[in-house]
């Protein structure tokens, strides 16, 4: 096998760029082969001009990328910011007029409440007087219906004495008495 130098091409240069290169190697820590090496990967893959110093190309690339990007937020402030603000001022509005409005609403509805509870109490005042009348009839039929009893007693016991009065008075005389009981 014949074995071929890879390192066969040779670049010659002044003293004084070989000292510069000799200084940047050290400071890198590599040799200058490397160096020299890493210098022209760099420079092919950056596409970037060695004798331009100042990097003019990179500078106006970064400018017009500047530009594009202020272009295109300027667009997203005319097309979403300004609307957005016109529209939160509109809704700003609406809602200053609409406080008074929801402030006599409140007040309705506290009036409203405070109507509701006194309706409450009045029913329930109500309520109760409606039971005691219930409990009064209640009472009342049960002293009618004992009264009852007691007449009926009081008109069989009076027969059985036979006081001397037609039967017809005497029946007469029941039904008029128990129809005057009902009727109070």
């Amino acid at each position: 096998m014949v074995r071929i130098d890879e390192n066969r091409k040779s670049v010659r240069f002044p003293e004084a760029v070989d000292e510069r290169l000799t200084l940047l190697a050290r400071k890198l820590g590599r040799t200058k082969r490397e160096v020299v090496m890493q210098m022209v990967d760099y420079f092919y893959k950056s596409k970037k001009d060695p004798a331009d110093l100042n990097d003019e190309v990179l500078k106006k690339e970064l400018s017009s990328g500047i530009s594009r990007i202020l272009s295109f937020i300027r667009k997203q402030e005319g097309d979403m910011l300004v609307p957005m603000y016109s529209a939160m001022e509109e809704l700003m509005a609406i809602a200053k007029a609409q406080s008074p409005l929801l402030k006599n609403i409140g007040k309705g509805q506290s009036e409203a409440t405070i109507m509701g509870r006194e309706t409450i109490g009045y029913l329930k005042l109500v309520d109760g007087t409606l039971k005691k009348m219930l409990g009064n009839m209640r009472e009342r039929e049960t002293l009618k219906s004992r009264f009852r009893q007691v007449l009926d007693y009081y008109i069989t016991q009076r027969e059985a004495l036979g006081w001397p009065v037609s039967a017809a008075k005497k029946e007469e005389l029941a039904k008029y008495t128990r129809q005057s009981l009902d009727n109070l």
